[in-house]
């Protein structure tokens, strides 16, 4: 089986695009990826990408243009009959090592933590989800120490509506997003910070055509 994937992202400001070609023999996943920086100075290697997947298990992605590699090792184990969901990510480039975790104590209860080894960089989550269809975050950031806050909503059966405020910077963002093989995907986004003086819109849309053979 063979996936295409085209986005493309628009803001006022800067435009871009990129396709991901994927290929499934058996229980793997084999990727390439390229963005327009690849072919807007001619062809070249600055944008592509290869990875090799197994959902569920492990990610391996390579950036050709910067000789880089990103690891990711997923696992779950159960505690007290919960599943708890680990995520190893390490990035040679730069050799950051980032450690992830879900505990989902039910359908409706979920907490995500994040940490960056060798940093106080931290990040813990609550999901909570009512009536299968509204959904509240709330999570912190031991860095920054801050508070962060989004909720959304399914208002139809494709579509997602979503608000999301962070103290830190003060930044509210309004976000309506799209997921459906027949009528397409896509992601309107608005921000504005509450700190500035003059209150601008920031505005970014994205599209998404996947074609599968």
């Amino acid at each position: 089986m063979v996936n295409a994937s085209f986005k493309a992202r628009y803001e006022p400001e800067t435009a871009a695009a990129g396709v991901i070609l994927a290929v499934k023999p058996g229980d793997f996943k084999l990727k390439a990826s390229v963005t327009d920086a690849t072919f807007v100075k001619g062809p070249s290697l600055n944008g592509l990408s290869l990875g090799v997947e197994k959902p569920g298990f492990f990610i391996v992605d390579y950036n050709v243009a910067k000789s880089d590699f990103r690891f990711q090792f997923m696992n779950t184990v159960r505690v007290a009959e919960k599943p708890l969901k680990l995520t190893y990510i390490h990035r040679k480039g730069d050799g950051t090592t980032i450690l992830e975790g879900d505990f989902v104590f039910n359908a409706s209860n979920k907490v995500s933590a994040n940490h960056v080894l060798g940093t106080n960089s931290t990040k813990v989550k609550y999901t909570y989800v009512h009536g299968g269809l509204t959904t509240f975050e709330p999570s912190y950031d031991f860095k920054k120490n801050a508070w962060d806050f989004s909720v959304s909503h399914q208002a139809y059966e494709d579509d997602v509506l979503k608000a999301t405020y962070q103290t830190s910077s003060k930044d509210l963002f309004f976000e309506w997003s799209r997921n459906s093989k027949i009528k397409g995907s896509f992601k309107i986004l608005a921000s504005v910070n509450l700190a500035e003086e003059r209150k601008n819109p920031r505005l970014m849309a994205e599209t998404t055509w996947d074609l599968e053979a």
